[in-house]
């Protein structure tokens, strides 16, 4: 009688190689217009330049940044995409500084203040966002190439799942966006564990942004009050 040769079943199980999946894009590219588009939700004192210098900046190094990533040009995509990244990082930080300058001499009114910080506050998680899908795992390039994500600077729980289902799962924008939303609000993250100095660094960074943030606001109120 012959046998038959028995199919193992299970995490270690080897099967048909599954197509590689490459994440969409225009999340990232949605989120660094939408920080743009802050720009005009700033009080002008509290802004670097007109309220549609930024936007204007984002889109138009935005639109090279695409091209070359089309043209497959992984090099050129990454520095640029870096520019933009340092572009909007940079207003960012001329705004903050001038809301902590300002706040303690009582230049702004209180509503100017809160929209302000709440502008800040939403752009800190767009941008640490940002930077974390550009610089993990060496960015999206590199991730595309690959056939599952295994390593990184931060451990996703799908990352040490056992289903085979998964074994071709990387992350998209989405999770490193809820990632920085949950350093923003609860000061750490949740679900993720940190693995990387540098990212560790600027996970400290953006925790730091968000508490003065907070803290501001809650001292301006309490002397209104």
């Amino acid at each position: 009688m012959s046998h038959m040769p028995q199919l193992k079943v299970g995490p270690g199980a080897a099967g048909p190689r599954q197509p590689r999946i490459v994440k969409p894009r225009w999340p990232a590219i949605l989120a660094l217009l939408a920080t743009g588009g802050l720009h005009f939700v700033i009080p002008a004192p509290l802004r670097f330049g007109q309220e549609w210098l930024l936007l204007a900046v984002v889109t138009v190094l935005l639109i090279p940044t695409v091209v070359a990533h089309r043209a497959g040009k992984p090099l050129l995509n990454r520095v640029l995409s870096h520019i933009v990244l340092s572009a909007v990082t940079a207003s960012m930080v001329w705004s903050l500084a001038l809301l902590i300058h300002r706040l303690p001499r009582h230049l702004d009114p209180p509503q100017e203040l809160l929209r302000a910080a709440s502008a800040l506050w939403v752009a800190n998680v767009l941008v640490f966002a940002s930077w974390y899908w550009r610089l993990d795992a060496g960015g999206p390039n590199a991730r595309d190439q690959r056939d599952a994500h295994d390593e990184g600077a931060f451990l996703f729980p799908q990352m040490i799942t056992p289903w085979e289902s998964d074994k071709n799962w990387r992350p998209g924008f989405v999770d490193y966006l809820f990632l920085a939303f949950n350093t923003s609000t609860a000061f750490s993250p949740t679900d993720v564990p940190v693995l990387s100095r540098w990212a560790k660094l600027m996970m400290m960074v953006q925790a730091l942004i968000s508490l003065a943030t907070v803290a501001l606001l809650a001292a301006r109120a309490v002397n209104i009050l």
